[in-house]
């Protein structure tokens, strides 16, 4: 019988363990670390599955969410599994880490991910939705429309709709961020561009103002008022819509701005 020549032995020292013997060595590490808890077993354990992690956390990609983030997220579910993982009960360790991984990654989206509450089942829809878009094209050769991805994720064109409209609730933008507009503007905070000034509330604060005056004048003066300044009459068509003369209009317009100006703080 020929013995290993010092080549075979080297061979052997350097080659790589096969597919039974990492899944031993990964089961004693498991064995181990539910014995002692040792940090740097456990360390071990998470370099050995973070594969896994990528792999699950990849499953979620191409939406607005960065990918390391997501690899982040995973990597938490995968040290919640190491830690709960109980060897002594015969089950495959990654039988039991992805529903733990997938479940960290789903609570991320649910709890974390959104800027406005929207429903658990929508926000799945939603992954569902983005990872159709982005597979999609590489096998139509054109951007998938709504039935067919509605046809690939087994939904209606509706639930299709509403996907991608509550996907916007990903991400709120700030009101201080800077915006530009296509006018040659400088930029400036977003809230300076939105909205615009209502003169309704100046008329209200006037309205306020001038209330008790018009309180103590008579119904005719107020009459006159209306007419003049609602209606836009001139004194004349009041004079004739009264029943006095046009001079007399004009004594009372004076004499009621007057007592509103009185009546009225400076400055407003």
């Amino acid at each position: 019988m020929t013995e290993p020549s010092l080549a075979d032995s080297q061979t052997n020292q350097t080659r790589s363990p096969g597919p039974e013997e990492q899944l031993v060595g990964e089961r004693r590490l498991l064995e181990r670390y539910a014995e002692d808890r040792s940090p740097i077993v456990r360390e071990e354990l998470v370099d050995r599955f973070m594969p896994l992690a990528r792999r699950l956390a990849a499953r979620y990609a191409g939406g607005a969410e960065p990918f390391d983030d997501l690899v982040q997220v995973a990597s938490v579910g995968l040290v919640k599994a190491i830690d709960r993982f109980d060897p002594a009960r015969g089950t495959a360790f990654s039988t039991f880490a992805v529903p733990t991984i997938l479940g960290e990654l789903k609570r991320h989206f649910r709890d974390r991910g959104w800027s406005v509450h929207v429903p658990r089942d929508v926000q799945e829809r939603i992954i569902k939705v983005e990872r159709a878009m982005a597979e999609l094209p590489a096998k139509l050769g054109h951007t998938p429309t709504v039935p067919e991805i509605g046809k690939r994720i087994e939904a209606t064109d509706e639930e299709v709709l509403e996907a991608m409209h509550a996907s916007q609730g990903h991400h709120a933008v700030s009101l201080d961020a800077t915006s530009t507009t296509g006018d040659g503007d400088e930029p400036g905070p977003l809230r300076d561009r939105i909205g615009s000034e209502d003169l309704s509330f100046d008329t209200v604060e006037y309205g306020e103002a001038i209330g008790p005056v018009l309180q103590e004048i008579s119904e005719r003066d107020r009459k006159v008022l209306h007419l003049r300044f609602v209606e836009d009459m001139t004194q004349s068509e009041i004079a004739e819509r009264v029943g006095v003369s046009q001079m007399h209009v004009s004594r009372i317009l004076r004499a009621t701005i007057e007592k509103l100006r009185q009546r009225i703080p400076d400055g407003e």
